[in-house]
């Protein structure tokens, strides 16, 4: 998980790098989240990245009966990933995104709802890991990552340290 952890990193600092007009002109989540996909697709060579994709092969991406998890769309069926690297067609799942711009003052539980159940290895489209990024103009202002359905306090730890030394967070 380092190693995948370390790419996003990567591809955080290439994202900070390149893109300061999104964050100068105060642009939507989705136009960051769609540069940063880019930047992460650069990191993850033979993997398919996509934003908010909400299949699985051909089946929609959806949250089981029952489930204290909020859905993305009206009918209150599917969610849609921020930031995805799988393989569409077989299908693999490595990593899911979500992405918060530091300005959003909505609650984050949506999104770590959403991570706990993208990565809980007893549902059918489990991801091996999930990361919820809060982003400021400059840097990375929180992180979280989640692994088997859980808040994983250890890697968490470890990422925000990694973060910190690539100078994309205040620590």
């Amino acid at each position: 998980m380092h190693a995948e952890l370390n790419k996003l990193v990567a591809a955080l600092r290439e994202f900070y790098a390149r893109e300061s007009y999104l964050f100068e002109r105060d642009l939507g989540e989705r136009a960051v989240t769609h540069r940063l996909a880019v930047q992460i697709e650069e990191q993850f060579s033979g993997w398919d990245v996509d934003c908010d994709y909400n299949r699985l092969g051909e089946r929609t991406l959806r949250l089981p009966k029952g489930t204290i998890v909020s859905t993305d769309d009206a009918l209150g069926k599917s969610i849609y990933p921020d930031i995805v690297v799988h393989k569409r067609a077989v299908p693999n799942h490595l990593l899911a995104v979500e992405v918060r711009k530091a300005a959003n003052h909505q609650p984050p539980e949506h999104d770590q709802h959403k991570l706990r159940a993208l990565t809980d290895p007893h549902l059918w489209f489990a991801y091996w890991i999930g990361v919820l990024l809060t982003l400021g103009k400059t840097q990375v202002t929180t992180s979280e990552v989640y692994t088997s359905g859980v808040f994983d306090q250890a890697l968490s730890g470890w990422f925000a340290g990694r973060l910190k030394d690539a100078g994309l967070s205040a620590g």
